[in-house]
């Protein structure tokens, strides 16, 4: 069985407000160090921030409205160790900086399919939603109009996401808890969401995942820390790749949305 969740599932609504922190420590700083952690529990929004660019609490919930409406933000920072004046990269921001094990596999035709249904499905209604895949056998969870769904959709299950009301703040919801409807088969050792690409969880979870749709075959990666290359390329490369693909979509928070399909 496979699973797709839509941008609105409280989730992501976690996921996509961690990837905009980060893209707002990316407007600060190019090469940021960030961690963003989200819970979204009764109505209020918990975020635990753990970063070197100086970041103001009323911005981040300004980011929490937005995505998510009217919760209560309740903000923790933790600060690590900044550059003296906005001093560029240096050589060692080029080394694995931890150590895991990535693997990166082919999407089948099913989740391809799969992937195509649930974006329709947000497209045409907007509300939250989770989307399952076994064999021919489709189930739609939504926080919508289930009979319409059920007219557009006459061999699906469709039914109601549960503890739904309409409303963000009766929802529960966190970072890096949706990462089989990220990656599909594919495998990192870590979270996707929240992350800069200087965290091996993010940039080699996706490249691997690129790799591996590029080539047809499995691909695995295997860091250590320290290392200034991973199966043998250089780590530097697999930033730059990540880093494309990052701007491609437009952002950390664009790829909070849907992942890597």
């Amino acid at each position: 069985m496979i699973e797709k969740v839509n941008p609105s599932h409280p989730d992501k609504l976690a996921d996509r407000i961690a990837g905009a922190i980060v893209d707002l420590a990316c407007a600060e700083d190019p090469s940021p160090r960030i961690t963003a952690d989200v819970v979204l529990n009764r109505g209020q929004c918990h975020v635990m921030i753990d970063t070197s660019v100086r970041m103001k609490a009323a911005d981040i919930a300004d980011i929490i409205h937005r995505i998510a409406g009217d919760l209560v933000p309740d903000i923790h920072f933790a600060c690590q160790k900044r550059r003296s004046g906005g001093a560029p990269a240096q050589e060692t921001d080029l080394l694995c900086p931890s150590s895991g094990i990535y693997t990166g596999l082919p999407l089948t035709a099913e989740q391809k399919a799969l992937s195509r249904t649930a974006r329709k499905i947000y497209t045409e209604h907007p509300a939250p939603g989770v989307c399952l895949l076994q064999g021919d056998r489709l189930t739609i969870c939504h926080g919508g109009r289930l009979d319409a769904l059920q007219m557009e959709y006459p061999h699906a299950e469709v039914w109601p996401l549960e503890n739904w009301n309409g409303s963000a703040a009766s929802a529960a919801g966190a970072t890096n808890r949706r990462l089989q409807s990220d990656l599909a088969d594919s495998v990192g050792s870590g979270g996707l969401h929240g992350r800069d690409l200087s965290q091996p969880d993010v940039s080699l979870s996706i490249y691997g995942f690129l790799q591996a749709q590029r080539t047809g075959q499995s691909v695995q990666l295997i860091s250590a820390a320290g290392d200034s290359t991973v199966s043998g390329i250089p780590y530097s490369e697999i930033l730059q790749e990540a880093q494309g693909y990052i701007r491609f979509l437009g952002g950390f928070e664009k790829l909070a949305e849907w992942g890597l399909y």
